[in-house]
C-alpha cells in the first residue's frame, strides 16, 4: 500500500508569499546598496566621511563635469571605510547628504595631511536648482588661520537644513582620502591644535638642528652634520605635507605635490643613509657588506630621476618602498652591530624600529587597513619627536662609548705600565749583574776594536801612500826620461863646443904671442898661416848652433821642472785660479815618455777662463785618467790607429773635460764599481784599486761630477764637470 502525504493548501500559499518577498528583495538590492545615511553634524562635533555616508564615482581620466555627474548611475559604495583613489593621477566624485544641526550657516569640510591636487565642492541652489561651485584653490578662510595650501572648504548649509553635496577630489597618488566634516567651533579648535602641534614640532626641529650643528662645530664628527640634514628634511617634509608650503615656498599645489614634497623626501632618505653610515661606522665595521648599502642609495636616485622626468605617481610609490626597505635594513644593521658590542647602536635600533612601525602604520592608514583618527593622522609627528630624542641619545651615547673606550684603554695602559714597571724593576736587578759582566767584556772588545781600527787606519794610510808612491814612481820614470833627453842633448853639444873654443883659443894665443914679439916675423907668419887654415865662419856658425841646442835643452828642462812644481802641491788646501788647458798640457809632458808611438794624443782645448780649484789635485785627476786611458789601449790586442781625445768645453756655469779613448772598454758591472776603493781589474801587484777612488773624492771636493760611459771593445769616455763658482 502506497501513502502520499501532501502539505496543506494554506502552507503552500504561505510559502509562495515568502518566496515572492525574497525575490522582490533580491531585485531591489541594488537600490538599497546606493542608499547612504545622512551625515548629521552637531555643535562641537567632528565626523569622518565614511562609506556609511557617501557613494563614489570613479573618473580615471578626470574629464567629468558636474553636469556629467548629477544623476550618473555609476555611483557605488566602496568596501573600504574611506574614499579610495584607485589609480594614480585620477579623480573621484563623492556624493553624500549633509544635515547641519549647528547654529552656524556653514560647515567646514577639510582633507587631512595627504597629497591632493584638487578639492572642489558642488551643490544645487535651493532657489533655482543651479549648481554652485566652491574650490579649495580660492577658499574663504577665517582670519585666525594661517594661509595654508591645505584642502579646506566652507560649505554653506543653513542651520537645521539638509544639502546633497558633490565632492571632486583629484590626486597624483593612489590611496585613501580622509575627509573631516566639522562644526565651525570644532574646526577652529582642531586647527588651533594642528597649528600648535606643527609649531611645537618645528620648534623642536629648529632647536635640535641648531644644537647638533653646534656639536658638529665643537666635535667635528660628520655624524652631526648628517643628523642636522636629517632633522631639516624631516621638518620640511611634515610642513609641506600638512599644507604649510604656501607660507614658506610657493602657493601652487602642483609644484609642491609634484616636486617639492618628493625632493624633500628623497633628500630625507639620503640624509638618513649618510647619517647611519657615519654613525654606525659601516665602512669599517661592515666593510665587506657595505657595497650592498649602495642599493638603497640607488633606489632614492631612481626616485630622483622619476621626479625629473615627471613620473610623479611612480615616485611616491618608489619612495614608500625605499623608506620601508631603508627601515628594515637599518633596523637589521643596528641589531647586528649591537649584538657585536657596539653599544651606541641600541638607541639607533630603537629609533629606526619606531620609524619602521610608523611607516607601516602610515601605509596601512593610507590604504585603509587601519582606522584614520587624530592619533594615526599625526603619528609621524609623534614618532619623529621620539626619534629625534632617541637619535640625540644615540649620538650622546656614541660620545660616551668612545669616552669609556678611551678610559678603558687608558686604564689598561696604566695596568700594563705598572706590570711593565714591576717587571722592569725585577729585570733591572737581574740585568745589573749581567751588565757589569758584559761591560767588562765590552771594554775588552772595545780595546781590541780600537787596536783593529788603528791598524786599519795605518793600513789605509799605507795603501794611500802606496798609491801615491806608485804614481810618483811612474811620474819619476817619466820625468827622468824627459829630463834625460835634453841633458843628453846638452852633453853631446859640449864636446864639439869645447873643441871649437880650444881651436879659437889656440889661434888667439898665436896672435897674442906674435903681438908680444913683434920682432919675430915668423910668429906672426905662423899665426896668419893657422888663421888661414882655420874655417872661422864654420866655427862661428857651429858655436851658435851648439849654443842654441844647449838653450833648447835648458828650456825643456825648465818646462819639465815647472810641470813638476804643480804636481808637488797635491795636498794643498787653498783654492787658486788655474789654467785647466795648461794643466792638461803639463800632464801630457810628464806622460810623454810612457806613451807608445802608435797611440795618438789629440788635445782639443777650447778657450777656458781661469778656474778656482786645487791645482795639484786637478793635475792628479788628469794624470790618473789619461794614464788609465793609455793603459786601456795597451791592453787592447791588435792595436790600430788608437788615440786618446782630450776635449775641454766652456759652459754657462761650469766647464767640462772629456777624455775619450779607444781602449778595451768595460762591462756595465765593472763600470758601476770602478770608483769603489780597492776595486781593480788589474792583476795582483799591478795596482792598488785606489786611483779612481781618489779621483772621485777630488771631484767631490770640487762639488763637481764625473760620468763614465763605456762598452766592451769600444773604448771609454770620462766626462768631468767642474763648477766655475767654487768658493
Amino acid at each position: 500500500m502506497v501513502f502520499r502525504i501532501w502539505p496543506p493548501a494554506k502552507q503552500i500559499v504561505k510559502m509562495k508569499k515568502i518566496l515572492l518577498i525574497i525575490c522582490l528583495l533580491l531585485q531591489n538590492s541594488s537600490l538599497f546598496a546606493f542608499q547612504a545615511d545622512t551625515l548629521t553634524i552637531r555643535e562641537n562635533e567632528k565626523k569622518l566621511l565614511t562609506n556609511n555616508y557617501f557613494v563614489q564615482l570613479d573618473d580615471p581620466s578626470g574629464v567629468y563635469k558636474i553636469n556629467d555627474v548629477r544623476g550618473n548611475p555609476g555611483f557605488h559604495t566602496v568596501e573600504t571605510s574611506l574614499p579610495v583613489m584607485q589609480y594614480a593621477k585620477s579623480t573621484i566624485w563623492l556624493k553624500f547628504v549633509l544635515h547641519n544641526k549647528t547654529t552656524r550657516a556653514f560647515v567646514p569640510i577639510s582633507i587631512g595631511a595627504i597629497v591632493i591636487d584638487g578639492f572642489d565642492l558642488y551643490f544645487a541652489d535651493s532657489q533655482n536648482g543651479r549648481m554652485i561651485h566652491f574650490s579649495s584653490s580660492v577658499p574663504d578662510r577665517d582670519s585666525r588661520l594661517l594661509k595654508q595650501n591645505n584642502t579646506f572648504i566652507n560649505c554653506i548649509v543653513l542651520p537645521d537644513s539638509t544639502r546633497t553635496l558633490y565632492l571632486r577630489i583629484k590626486s597624483s597618488v593612489s590611496g585613501t582620502v580622509p575627509i573631516d566634516i566639522n562644526s565651525a567651533n570644532t574646526y577652529f579648535k582642531n586647527a588651533d591644535y594642528e597649528n600648535l602641534l606643527v609649531g611645537g614640532f618645528m620648534g623642536i626641529v629648529l632647536v635640535m638642528a641648531l644644537y647638533n650643528l653646534v656639536l658638529f662645530v665643537l666635535v667635528r664628527d660628520k655624524s652631526y652634520i648628517y643628523y642636522v640634514a636629517y632633522i631639516i628634511f624631516l621638518g620640511l617634509s611634515q610642513v609641506l605635507v600638512r599644507g604649510y608650503g604656501a607660507n614658506f615656498f610657493v602657493s601652487e599645489k602642483t609644484m609642491i605635490n609634484n616636486y617639492l614634497i618628493p625632493l624633500i623626501r628623497i633628500g630625507f632618505g639620503y640624509s638618513v643613509l649618510l647619517f647611519a653610515a657615519e654613525f654606525l661606522q659601516l665602512r669599517s665595521k661592515l666593510n665587506s657588506y657595505f657595497k650592498y648599502y649602495y642599493i638603497l642609495f640607488g633606489l632614492y636616485t631612481i626616485a630622483l630621476i622619476t621626479v625629473i622626468i615627471g613620473k610623479v605617481p611612480f615616485t611616491y610609490d618608489l619612495i614608500t618602498i625605499s623608506a620601508t626597505l631603508l627601515s628594515v635594513s637599518l633596523l637589521s644593521i643596528g641589531s647586528v652591530l649591537y649584538v657585536q658590542g657596539y653599544k651606541p647602536a641600541k638607541y639607533f635600533m630603537i629609533g629606526f624600529g619606531l620609524f619602521f612601525v610608523t611607516v607601516l602604520v602610515s601605509v596601512a592608514r593610507n590604504r585603509g587597513y587601519i582606522v584614520h583618527n587624530s592619533f594615526t593622522a599625526n603619528i609621524i609627528i609623534y614618532s619623529s619627536i621620539l626619534q629625534l630624542v632617541l637619535f640625540s641619545i644615540s649620538l650622546a651615547e656614541k660620545i660616551n662609548f668612545y669616552r669609556r673606550q678611551t678610559a678603558e684603554t687608558q686604564l689598561l695602559s696604566l695596568t700594563i705600565a705598572r706590570e711593565n714597571e714591576k717587571l722592569i724593576t725585577q729585570q733591572n736587578i737581574l740585568l745589573e749583574t749581567e751588565v757589569n759582566a758584559r761591560t767588562n767584556q765590552l771594554i775588552k772588545t772595545n780595546q781590541d776594536l780600537s787596536s783593529i781600527i788603528e791598524n786599519l787606519k795605518s793600513t789605509q794610510m799605507k795603501l794611500f801612500e802606496t798609491e801615491k808612491m806608485a804614481s810618483l814612481g811612474q811620474l819619476t820614470a817619466g820625468v827622468a826620461h824627459e829630463i834625460n833627453n835634453p841633458i843628453n842633448f846638452v852633453g853631446s853639444n859640449v864636446k864639439p863646443l869645447r873643441l871649437d873654443f880650444l881651436e879659437l883659443f889656440s889661434l888667439i894665443d898665436k896672435y897674442k904671442e906674435a903681438g908680444a914679439h913683434p920682432d919675430q916675423k915668423e910668429l906672426l907668419k905662423a899665426a896668419i898661416e893657422q888663421s888661414q887654415n882655420t874655417d872661422l865662419d864654420f866655427i862661428k856658425e857651429e858655436i851658435l848652433t851648439l849654443l842654441d841646442g844647449i838653450e833648447e835643452g835648458a828650456n825643456r828642462t825648465t818646462e819639465i821642472v815647472q810641470s813638476l812644481r804643480t804636481f808637488s802641491r797635491t795636498d794643498e788646501l787653498i783654492l787658486k785660479h788655474a789654467d785647466i788647458n795648461k794643466a792638461i798640457l803639463n800632464t801630457l809632458i810628464l806622460l810623454r815618455s810612457t806613451i807608445p808611438y802608435d797611440i795618438e794624443i789629440m788635445p782639443v782645448l777650447n778657450k777656458l777662463p781661469l778656474l778656482n780649484c786645487y791645482p795639484g789635485k786637478i793635475n792628479q785627476v788628469f794624470m790618473n785618467l789619461i794614464n788609465n786611458s793609455i793603459q786601456a789601449i795597451k791592453e787592447k790586442p791588435g792595436r790600430d790607429h788608437e788615440k786618446v781625445i782630450i776635449t775641454t768645453t766652456d759652459q754657462t756655469d761650469n766647464i767640462t773635460i772629456q777624455i775619450t779613448d779607444t781602449g778595451v772598454g768595460m762591462s756595465n758591472e765593472v763600470r758601476q764599481r770602478i770608483f769603489e776603493p780597492f776595486f781593480t781589474t788589474k792583476n795582483v801587484g799591478e795596482g792598488t784599486g785606489l786611483g779612481l777612488s781618489i779621483v772621485f773624492g777630488i771631484i767631490e771636493d770640487h762639488h763637481g761630477a764625473i760620468d763614465v760611459q763605456s762598452e766592451p771593445g769600444k773604448g771609454t769616455s770620462v766626462t768631468i764637470t767642474l763648477p766655475k763658482n767654487l768658493e
